[in-house]
């Protein structure tokens, strides 16, 4: 059959003939894209996204674990020929409820994966939150991505928030449209597969180091075309001509403690639009937000990647949801890997979900194309699945029938109280 006569036929990938729809063809899943990125990249670098705190990662297992168990219960006979995904956040209209989650350091996956992220989230027209210790600088990628641009800071505590200011004058300067305080790395924590691996930046050449850049050429080219990954950001904080090393050093340094409610309460002073606390996991803490003034509470657990005992972010969602109560956006990340599980966190009361494994390790399997890729791929899935479950937009996702068995519930103290029982909320059909 010509290419013509198969671009027309029936199947399940539509348009066979494309670039576009070859790598829908071998790569449909997020997992596909993880094993792909495990064989093309160092291991070290892999091993720095795909795993989590603690030996063995449990707690991003639990949040796998944890997405997987609630269901949505789906609805027949209706009209979805017209689904909707559009969504409108902080007064700026986006193509779905996703985005791209900060991560730091993701030059090490491929260079320049923030600039690829951002690029592609513009083009999609989804939320794109770059890192503090983003390796492409704040101001390039505003440029790149200036409707959906969104900066996340780490706060830097010497000498009363110096830096930490100044960050935040800097995104006020390039026009990023949300503000995101990261909250839940008040000192960093042991990553046993880091610390095995010998991970640092700039790389050190250890005989395991190099082993397994020469087990990834095509990674090592691309290494050696761009250059390694720096803390771009960072760089006018230091002195003038300042070694990799020396900045590398100087965020080691600086990046160690959190923030209190007072440098909350401070920063949002200091930020005229949508402020956003991210990393809260009790309700208490998004009611306090919210008294601050907080647009937005984020839920989350820093992907598994900081404290192996929290509870798996979906299942404190409800809680947060109705602590908050409408007075503010909540989202979330956490084991987003497919639009089902976009589904799954609006249903249990989330408006807005983000990406960080997904979207990365896309990358790290593709290079330039993975960020459309994995975006492309999103906007079909949360499409398809709400048609799936008889929901034409965001706001009937948010009324839909769900089971969430192992929802955190608190008590009037609140103290976590076990978990609720398995929910089904009624949705009006």
């Amino acid at each position: 059959m010509s290419g013509s006569q198969g671009a027309g036929g029936w199947g399940a990938m539509g348009p066979a003939d494309t670039p576009q729809a070859d790598l829908r063809r071998r790569f449909p899943t997020y997992n596909d894209l993880r094993r792909r990125a495990k064989l093309r990249i160092a291991r070290f670098a892999y091993d720095f996204v795909d795993g989590g705190v603690g030996d063995g990662a449990p707690n991003v297992a639990h949040n796998r674990a944890a997405m997987d168990a609630v269901r949505i219960v789906p609805r027949y006979a209706l009209d979805v020929s017209a689904v909707a995904t559009g969504t409108t956040l902080f007064g700026r209209d986006y193509a779905a409820p996703v985005g791209v989650a900060p991560m730091g350091n993701i030059g090490m996956i491929w260079p320049r994966a923030d600039a690829i992220l951002a690029a592609a989230a513009q083009a999609a027209r989804i939320p794109y939150c770059s890192s503090t210790v983003a390796n492409v600088g704040m101001e390039e990628l505003a440029r790149i991505a200036p409707d959906s641009f969104w900066f996340q800071l780490y706060g830097l505590p010497a000498d009363n928030h110096r830096i930490s200011v100044d960050l935040i004058q800097r995104a006020e300067a390039v026009g990023a449209h949300a503000l995101v305080l990261t909250l839940d790395v008040p000192q960093r924590q042991k990553r046993v597969h880091d610390i095995r691996n010998g991970l640092s930046v700039p790389f050190r050449y250890r005989p395991r180091t190099v082993f397994q850049i020469a087990a990834a050429p095509l990674w090592a080219l691309e290494m050696w075309r761009q250059g390694p990954p720096r803390f771009t950001n960072m760089r006018k904080y230091v002195r003038e001509g300042a070694s990799d090393m020396e900045i590398a050093a100087f965020v080691q340094q600086n990046m160690t403690t959190g923030v209190t409610w007072d440098d909350i309460a401070r920063f949002r002073d200091l930020w005229p639009r949508a402020l956003v606390l991210k990393g809260l996991q009790h309700p208490e803490d998004a009611e306090r937000a919210v008294a601050l003034g907080v647009d937005g509470v984020w839920v989350s657990n820093h992907g598994g990647r900081q404290f192996d005992a929290a509870p798996a972010s979906i299942d404190t969602v409800p809680a947060i949801a109705a602590a908050v109560g409408g007075r503010a956006k909540v989202l979330y990340d956490g084991s987003i890997q497919s639009g089902v599980d976009v589904f799954r966190a609006l249903a249990v009361g989330a408006d807005m979900c983000f990406a960080g494994r997904a979207f990365v390790l896309s990358v790290g399997a593709l290079g330039g194309a993975g960020g459309g890729h994995q975006a492309a791929a999103f906007l079909e899935e949360i499409r398809t699945t709400f048609a799936q479950a008889g929901v034409r937009s965001v706001e009937e996702a948010a009324r839909c029938c769900v089971l969430h068995p192992n929802a955190v519930r608190f008590d009037p103290e609140g103290n976590a109280a076990g978990t609720e029982a398995p929910r089904l909320r009624v949705s009006a059909g």
